[in-house]
């Protein structure tokens, strides 16, 4: 009995660090992106089997992700951004191209992107670097800060991709403000950006990238060339009314007629075939996770927890925000997709992984400790 007991006590510790209430509104959400995205591929049961293997992969890493305690995260934080930024160095030398980016690495048959590990070492190098610092933080401290995010911002929008650049930088901007940024400084930032942004559009963007704001400031100027993505995806989200279409019955998904309906633009065909009642049920759902995270980034026990926590809990915001706002025609087409919906393994398993981490560095005052 005593040597049964000695077997059960290590699962059941492991087990005990998933939290129940985030898991339950994960599967929701995983069950929803599965039935939409059975019907965005059309039906392509190959894509599908790819689908659960890359879940079932994902929740592997949760589940370990969960077990790494705050400190040994905090110790680990400098190596893992160390070698996230030697592996962007080498996707400009030796990456492989692929939709017209230099983004990915391949050994043997393995292909992944180094740009998704950043958005979880630049928030975890930047909590880690502030875990010692007394809050709130003083002016060079967020001036180390904001380069330990900007180097890795700059070498993935080199790729080009500027939307997991947006995200990464999401991340460590958000570890910054909930270490206490005086708000003088967010002001001096916001009018810096403000007027750097024509030099950006100008000089900081391929052509491809200053077409899509031009498109987002007039969609209707070339609906079948530029424009066509946009205006597609809002014709799929107006004619889904308020109950929607039905599941499979979406035009846009049947006829073929939306381009990357199975990865950014799925929010567009859940929208066609659910409607609004369908639409704000799925917002719903990510509000009441970044919630649940934002708790459980509260009850960490240290400075590094909370800060890593609420980075992570924000950065699914930003991620939403992003994705809804590209696909409505309200903000550019970047490349962001609808976070446990869109079709994408390194994505998924990067998402997965930042929920373990939360659920990680809750504290808790029942069960095992770290030691």
């Amino acid at each position: 009995m005593d040597n049964s007991l000695g077997i059960l006590r290590p699962a059941w510790a492991i087990v005990s660090k998933i939290d129940l209430v985030l898991l339950i509104a994960l599967v929701i959400l995983l069950t929803l992106g599965g039935i939409t995205l059975h019907s965005a591929s059309g039906e392509n049961a190959a894509m599908m089997e790819r689908h659960f293997i890359h879940l079932a992969i994902a929740s592997i890493v949760m589940l370990i992700a969960a077990q790494f305690p705050s400190h040994i995260l905090s110790q680990w934080s400098l190596w893992v951004y160390c070698g996230g930024i030697i592996l962007l160095i080498l996707v400009i030398f030796q990456g492989s191209m692929g939709g017209g980016a230099q983004r990915w690495l391949e050994i043997g048959a393995f292909r992944f992107q180094p740009s998704e590990v950043m958005k979880l070492a630049v928030p975890m190098m930047v909590a880690s670097y502030f875990s010692n610092k007394t809050l709130p933080t003083k002016f060079r401290h967020n001036l180390i800060a904001a380069c330990l995010v900007l180097v890795p911002m700059l070498l993935i929008a080199k790729q080009p991709d500027l939307g997991t650049a947006l995200l990464v930088g999401s991340a460590g901007f958000f570890v910054i403000y909930f270490a206490g940024i005086a708000w003088k400084w967010l002001i001096t930032i916001f009018i810096a950006l403000a007027a750097a942004a024509p030099l950006l559009f100008f000089f900081g963007m391929e052509d491809y990238q200053r077409q899509r704001v031009m498109t987002l400031l007039d969609p209707g100027s070339d609906k079948l060339g530029t424009g066509y993505q946009i205006t597609q995806s809002t014709i799929a989200i107006g004619t889904g009314g308020v109950y929607g279409k039905g599941w499979l019955n979406g035009d846009q998904s049947r006829l073929d007629f939306l381009p990357e309906r199975h990865t950014d633009f799925i929010f567009a065909i859940f929208g066609e075939e659910f409607g609004l009642l369908g639409n704000l049920i799925l917002l719903g759902i990510y509000i009441f996770i970044i919630w649940r995270g934002l708790y459980l980034a509260s009850c960490g026990g240290d400075t590094f927890s909370r800060l890593l926590g609420g980075s992570l809990s924000m950065t699914l915001f930003i991620y939403l925000l992003v994705n809804t706002g590209m696909v409505s025609g309200i903000l550019p087409v970047v490349g962001v997709p609808l976070p446990l919906i869109s079709y994408g393994g390194t994505s998924m398993v990067t998402l997965m992984a930042a929920f373990g981490l939360l659920m990680g560095l809750k504290k808790r005052k029942i069960g095992y400790d770290d030691s």
